[in-house]
């Protein structure tokens, strides 16, 4: 998400932008091109994460094709939303440098998750912070899925937050690369 970030922001400033107003295509195509282009890498970077994980021993058991396929499918529909968001960021920065600190939130977000320890075992106050952030339901809906575990209501969390920040970040994305440059 960082390198989309500072990828669409060196177009905007580098002139690329520039020559592509002035074709006949239709405006949003350039963004959804990034964002093609990184959820493929992040799709080959599962498929490279996954094989090193059953390389030294990660064992599903209890998954059966169809939710190692959920799963896969909420791995790039996550992707896909943190991308346009990405794309949002990279619009709205100046330059290459300001593109990547302003994506850096999104790193730091799964670090205040429940990604390395249950929510419930955090301290009292620090508990709604990641409960309610896109990450928590999103790692215990995979975990459901490849592990066996309760996913409950997660799995529809997640999806919703996934659409939420696709939808959100498209239309944040295309308002802002819509606008004449000044």
């Amino acid at each position: 998400t960082v390198g989309t970030a500072v990828s669409v922001s060196n177009d905007m400033t580098e002139g690329i932008i520039a020559r592509f107003r002035t074709m006949a295509i239709h405006r949003p195509s350039v963004l959804v091109g990034h964002v093609v282009g990184s959820v493929l890498q992040c799709i080959a970077s599962v498929v490279l994460v996954g094989a090193v994980a059953v390389a030294i021993g990660f064992r599903s058991t209890d998954a059966t094709a169809l939710e190692w396929l959920a799963a896969f499918g909420l791995l790039v529909l996550f992707a896909m939303a943190l991308t346009w968001i990405a794309v949002g960021m990279g619009l709205i920065s100046p330059n290459a440098e300001a593109a990547s600190n302003n994506a850096m939130p999104l790193i730091f977000l799964p670090l205040i998750s429940s990604a390395f320890t249950p929510v419930d075992s955090m301290p009292g106050w620090f508990q709604p912070i990641a409960e309610y952030q896109p990450f928590t339901p999103a790692i215990e809906t995979l975990r459901g899925l490849l592990l066996g575990t309760e996913i409950g209501h997660n799995g529809w969390l997640a999806i919703a937050w996934c659409v939420g920040l696709a939808v959100l970040g498209y239309f944040w994305s295309t308002s802002k690369f819509n606008r004449d440059p000044k």
